[in-house]
């Protein structure tokens, strides 16, 4: 293998045996050489080979700017996400997370630490994600001997959750489509216009994100365990009980499928939440 480009002492571009850049790490793989110099493969620990010019590009960037530690420690939350969720992950899962753990960690350092608004959301619809972020978490702890909250976890999830999500446009366009009949439905039955900064309409329109992506795969599931709650629920929502109805209908009339007693459950209470911010 042939110097290509050198980022650093440890960290060099070269091409593969099919002639596609690569980017290698080792430990002092590139010290004192220069380009056209031949890397000793022993030294070689990881090779990466990324799908798209924008992302490789981006990924050397970044590997002139953040500390391998980090490329290190998202290296083994990916290979184990890979394992535990038997699933292709999409390349840039390696330029997002490496990215988001050296930001999270500088924060913590200059002590700010932030609050997950979706961790509800992630824990019940993403376990198997979230599991893989409280697995990161240690694997962050014993890198940097730094205890995150599970606040972090979930953030670590979605960015696994991004990496699963390769959709085509098609099923994009009717994630999209989805999310905008649903709120449509909600600010006409209330005569309101959404405040599209708080994190209230942030939850709603994630939690629309969530479901409509689950219609559109056929990965939905009753659990008649939250009926007691429901009946709860709409006594004391009855306003937003009865927008979920006029969704639940549109939903059967348009996709054929009818709301489960968890969905109308917590449809009711995002639409709570987001109305009574909007209005107050």
């Amino acid at each position: 293998m042939i110097i290509l480009k050198i980022l650093n002492n440890n960290v060099a571009v070269t091409q593969d045996k099919l002639g596609q850049e690569v980017i290698v790490m080792g430990k002092g793989i590139a010290y004192q050489k220069r380009i056209g110099d031949a890397l000793d493969e022993q030294s070689i620990d990881k090779i990466y080979s990324l799908s798209t010019k924008e992302a490789f590009i981006k990924f050397q960037e970044l590997l002139t700017e953040i500390p391998l530690d980090y490329f290190d420690v998202a290296d083994r939350i990916i290979n184990f996400a890979k394992i535990t969720l038997g699933k292709k992950l999409n390349d840039s899962v390696y330029i997002s997370l490496s990215d988001h753990i050296f930001s999270t960690v500088n924060r913590f350092k200059d002590g700010i630490s932030l609050k997950n608004a979706l961790l509800w959301d992630i824990k019940r619809f993403y376990a198997d994600e979230f599991k893989v972020g409280l697995k990161a978490l240690q694997f962050i702890k014993e890198s940097f001997d730094i205890q995150f909250p599970e606040d972090e976890a979930g953030f670590l999830a979605l960015h696994i959750v991004n990496a699963e999500n390769r959709q085509e446009s098609q099923d994009i366009y009717r994630v999209t489509k989805i999310i905008q009949e649903i709120s449509d439905i909600v600010r006409y039955y209330f005569q309101i216009e959404f405040d599209e900064q708080s994190v209230a309409f942030y939850r709603f329109i994630t939690h629309l994100k969530f479901f409509a992506q689950r219609l559109i795969s056929g990965n939905l599931h009753e659990n008649e365990s939250d009926q007691d709650l429901l009946d709860v629920i709409k006594g004391k929502h009855q306003n937003a009980y009865r927008c979920v109805g006029k969704i639940e209908t549109y939903i059967k009339n348009n996709y054929n499928y009818s709301l489960t007693s968890e969905e109308k459950l917590y449809l009711t209470v995002h639409i709570q939440r987001v109305v009574y911010k909007t209005r107050s």
